[in-house]
């Protein structure tokens, strides 16, 4: 088995060498440098986009240019966190508290420095995480059954929805949305059609892709062309020098021990199905304050190097992590693997036990594509920092009609069904309409993914059961698993009555 394990890996970085393999790791790694700069979009929208251009393309290849784009879209984020004070995705926020003010004094070539190489080595160190996974993954696999299935699926809404803050009942409200979606079309046991409403196009439910695209992709465009001007219209590009960044690199190596806390802080929680990079970057950025010295804590928030190495190692790292829960159980750790989800399925890998014992290869390959691009995207970042940043500055006006475009012809290029251009437009109305009123959209990916699953396995628990869930009580994985479900909810209600508005009501 292990000479068998031996050969795969090599196979896997042998791929790496192939013209057509490295093309496409270059082509994911600037995608997602372009789309991670660009404030608001982020890997989720371009992952997205490009799902149905990977249709026709290799298994192998699909997983490279994908892997391409989850891999450089948090390191190129941070160039605008710093220079603009703009993230350029969400878990990049914490990188804004100590690195704008850094770029204020001058020293943004320091910071940008600082954070790619710590994005770097956390992912890196991410991905050691998931390789000592793997081995084990599969004895962890096999202790599952449906009951647990079941149960992890609803452990995966309510740890996303917690992660959104006070905004759980909304994020629970979009998840259900989600689960409505999902149930589209022909019942997962029976057969029976349900929610058709007499339309032939909903009989095999709502595809994945549209529904996807527009959710977050068209979404997007609405709300930056609702805004006018450009992606960012502040900051001062010009502090970048080469010098100074190549300066910011050592920053991470001196501080070591932030970096290693860190990038464990991030495999962690990425590996909590849903928790995502956010919580796992503000964390980091915690506990880097919490353990400095007394007479260092004051200067966080004003431009200590240190609050940028801390949530950017987190950052990254958390993409091994993510992939554990991923890939070993087919629960997205984040709204950007939910996407990933979806190209691996219309690929023919299903996640689980069956990708973790018949498409082992294709976990190398993703590995080894992941390292790879690590490392390629902090090296661009720091060599091509003030021309990645330019980007913010490109108008709506061009940016969107040119996004919208590729959605819409992604969209139909899919089975050159004109309905699908329709899907992509309404969910990407509805997708906005939850921006507008502040409803996380974090839990609906997730939802729309984990529907069918939830569905099944709670079928056939029932069956296992005799009829009843009391098997569900019978197994101690599956009442692990209920008392995290509702240790989540009592830290939830414990938080809220705490709060003002629970105070103001009683």
């Amino acid at each position: 088995m292990e000479a068998l394990n031996l050969a795969i890996i090599g196979d896997a970085w042998l791929r790496l060498l192939e013209w057509d393999s490295m093309f496409y790791l270059i082509l994911g790694t600037i995608i997602g440098l372009i789309f991670g700069v660009l404030p608001g979009l982020g890997g989720t929208t371009a992952l997205a986009l490009l799902i149905p251009f990977s249709m026709g393309m290799d298994a192998g290849d699909a997983i490279i240019l994908m892997a391409g784009v989850m891999a450089s879209t948090p390191t190129s984020g941070a160039v605008t966190a710093i220079l603009l004070n703009t993230p350029g995705t969400a878990p990049n926020a914490a990188t804004t508290l100590d690195g704008y003010p850094l770029a204020q004094q001058g020293k943004g070539g320091l910071a940008i420095g600082a954070a790619a190489t710590a994005s770097g080595i956390g992912g890196l160190l991410g991905i050691v995480f998931l390789i000592a996974m793997v081995p084990i993954t599969r004895e962890i696999v096999l202790a599952f059954a449906p009951p647990e299935f079941l149960l992890l699926a609803v452990l995966g809404l309510v740890t996303v929805s917690l992660s959104t803050g006070k905004k759980f009942v909304k994020s629970l409200i979009v998840g259900l949305f989600g689960l409505i979606i999902a149930s589209v079309g022909y019942h997962e046991v029976t057969g029976e059609e349900r929610f058709t409403f007499g339309v032939d196009y909903l009989w095999d439910g709502f595809k994945l892709v549209p529904v996807m695209i527009g959710f977050f992709a068209v979404s997007e465009m609405i709300n930056l062309w609702a805004k006018r001007g450009s992606v960012s219209s502040g900051g001062d590009i010009e502090s970048v020098n080469l010098k100074q960044v190549f300066q910011g690199c050592l920053e991470p190596i001196k501080q070591w021990k932030v970096l290693l806390r860190g990038s464990a802080m991030g495999t962690g929680v990425g590996a909590l199905p849903g928790v995502g990079g956010t919580v796992a970057a503000f964390m980091a950025y915690t506990l880097a304050v919490s353990t400095a010295k007394p007479e260092d804590k004051e200067s966080f928030g004003k431009g200590n190097i240190t609050g940028v190495i801390a949530p950017e190692s987190a950052n990254n790292a958390k993409e091994g992590g993510a992939l554990v829960p991923t890939l070993a159980f087919g629960i997205p750790g984040s709204a950007e693997m939910a996407v990933f989800l979806s190209v691996l399925i219309l690929h023919g890998m299903v996640p689980g036990p069956t990708i973790m014992t018949e498409s082992l290869d294709i976990i190398w390959i993703l590995i080894a594509a992941t390292v790879v691009t690590g490392v390629m995207a902090s090296i661009i970042t720091i060599l091509a920092a003030s021309s990645i940043a330019k980007l913010t500055f490109v108008d709506s006006r061009t940016l969107v009609p040119v996004v919208l475009a590729f959605a819409m012809i992604g969209s139909y290029s899919l089975d050159n069904e004109i309905y699908d251009v329709f899907t992509t437009l309404a969910f990407g109305i509805i997708g906005f309409v939850f921006m507008r009123f502040g409803f996380p959209r974090i839990s609906f990916p997730l939802a729309i993914v984990l529907g069918p699953l939830m569905e099944t396995s709670y079928f056939q628990t029932l069956r296992i059961g005799d009829g009843t869930l009391s098997i569900l009580f019978d197994r101690p994985q599956s009442i692990v698993i209920m008392l995290l479900i509702v240790g989540c909810v009592i830290y939830y209600l414990k938080g809220f009555m705490a709060s003002p508005a629970a105070k103001e009501v009683s």
